[in-house]
């Protein structure tokens, strides 16, 4: 049974069908749309039962011939990291598209992809909505694949094309309103240049690698490179891997290169957003570990240290700028910023606690920003402002909406008991044994968090009910549904985190004992 092609096979399919649909069954689309991703979610699951956290690294290879003239093979294999982010994957892509139930009614998405407008409805012959759920699932189906694929060519073929999908849903999909649609447009075509420009200078680096290795096969080359039997100088090493850390860095994203990260959150709807900054993103982040690490490890322990700088000044920046918002989506964009800093400092400490910790970040993380961002979007689909200013008292007239967006912000600022606790623990012991420095500053930075969470619920569902907020009720059923599985995945993390490291720990061992001089 190829059983990691199914797994990213099943949404890539899906998405073609819901095409296919009749243009006036939106319901049917999003329906089939949900009982894919479901379907995906079960599969995920068979494949982790099939998994063996004690057995060798890479399980359920799959390995082809694909194009021989490069030696490029249709190579597929699952470690514990890969696994812990499909599931994350798996089990978000369903709550985000019964998040975005009504995100494409009406939306006007033709103009760009040749096809009529829906209806408010969106039950006319327009395919807003068709489009709207197979861009999500073609999104989910690349990134599966990129958590599976170890062959490097195959890897950036897919790396690359997840930004097509992401291109239109940020582009087409969104807040609509005077100016808003170039507004969305910018945000979109800076999101593609930049990571277009990251992802050429990998291309270089890929071409680079294969004349060196003569091969692309990820888990030769790093055997090759950690027994010597590679030979690869250190300059050489040195240019390959920062053309790969770099399309890494854009995607994560990373200071300074994560400029264009808050207008494209804040531009497409949030379902679309969680999907960029929790599942999409994590792929840069998920690389830097396998590829970098892996194929590169003495150009790793070289640029350790300035990688550590970048990844505190995202820290301290992203939190910094967070404080500063008016506007709720962007302040919590700009909490991704500095929480990616966590997760790359966690990598590049090249410690077991530092990498450890920044693979259980990459979950929490997903799971705590898809929380507190589709809430924030679900009241401002009530008020119809993202403004911080035009809430007040809400917690008294939607306590359940007040009452989830706290629990989801107290996990954003790391409370004990809550899921990014531990990650976030993890990898602040482990920058401290290298970089303690990094781990005082990073330490520090936490303090920034609680203000800006704390800070953002005061003003916003605390204090005597505002006139304009008096319309916003509670939330109704469909999103309890979304809400409460990620409410319970911070707690159930927060107190079981071996649910993701003993998947993630063999892969992190191996990852650090190539790294000359890292800790086991």
């Amino acid at each position: 049974m190829p059983w990691l092609t199914v797994l990213w096979l099943l949404p890539a399919v899906a998405s073609g069908v819901v095409m296919f649909l009749p243009a006036d069954r939106a319901a049917q689309v999003k329906t089939t749309g949900v009982g894919a991703s479901l379907i995906v979610l079960v599969w995920a699951v068979i494949v982790a039962f099939r998994f063996d956290s004690g057995g060798d690294r890479f399980q359920l290879v799959e390995d082809t011939s694909w194009i021989p003239e490069f030696g490029a093979r249709y190579s597929l294999a699952l470690d514990g990291l890969g696994l812990a982010l499909i599931l994350l994957t798996a089990a978000l892509t369903p709550l985000l598209l019964i998040a975005g139930w009504r995100d494409a009614d009406g939306v006007d998405a033709s103009r760009a992809d040749g096809v009529d407008a829906s209806r408010a409805d969106g039950s006319s012959g327009g395919k807003s909505v068709h489009i709207y759920v197979a861009l999500l699932l073609a999104v989910e189906a690349m990134v599966l694949m990129s958590f599976v694929a170890t062959d490097v060519l195959l890897f950036y073929i897919f790396f690359e094309a997840m930004l097509v999908p992401m291109y239109f849903l940020i582009g087409g999909f969104g807040p609509t309103g005077p100016g808003v649609r170039p507004a969305r447009s910018r945000a979109a075509v800076t999101f593609l240049l930049y990571n277009l420009l990251g992802g050429l200078v990998m291309l270089a680096a890929v071409i680079g690698l294969y004349v060196v290795a003569g091969d692309f096969d990820f888990i030769a080359i790093s055997s090759g490179v950690a027994d010597g039997s590679l030979d690869m100088s250190a300059t050489t090493q040195n240019l390959l891997f920062g053309g790969f850390v770099f399309a890494f860095a854009v995607k994560a994203p990373l200071w300074p290169l994560h400029t264009w990260l808050p207008n494209a959150a804040v531009s497409t709807t949030p379902a679309a957003a969680v999907m960029m900054m929790a599942v999409m993103d994590k792929v840069g982040t998920f690389a830097m570990l396998r590829f970098c690490v892996g194929l590169f490890p003495d150009a790793s322990s070289t640029f350790a240290p300035l990688l550590c700088t970048l990844a505190v000044v995202s820290i301290v920046y992203g939190a910094v700028m967070a404080i500063g918002q008016r506007d709720v989506m962007r302040l919590i964009a700009y909490t991704s910023i500095s929480h990616f800093g966590f997760i790359v400092l966690g990598v590049f400490a090249l410690t077991a606690q530092g990498q450890s910790g920044s693979a259980l970040y990459m979950v929490n993380h997903g799971v705590s920003t898809a929380a507190l961002f589709l809430i924030a979007g679900f009241l401002v689909s009530r008020r119809g402002s993202s403004l911080i200013a035009d809430y007040g008292g809400v917690q008294k007239i939607a306590p359940v909406l007040a009452g989830t967006f706290l629990v989801a912000g107290l996990a954003t600022l790391s409370l004990p008991g809550l899921g990014p606790f531990i990650s976030e623990f993890l990898v602040l012991i482990g920058a401290f044994t290298r970089y303690p420095v990094a781990g005082i500053i990073a330490s520090i930075a936490l303090v920034l968090s609680a203000v800006y969470i704390l800070w953002t619920y005061q003003r916003m569902m605390g204090g005597p009910v505002r006139e304009s907020s008096s319309p916003i009720t509670d939330l109704g059923v469909r999103e309890k549904v979304v809400v409460v599985p990620l409410i319970a995945a911070l707690v159930v993390l927060g107190f079981y985190p071996r649910l993701i490291l003993d998947f993630v720990n063999p892969t992190v061992d191996i990852s650090v004992s190539t790294v000359h001089g890292g800790d086991r």
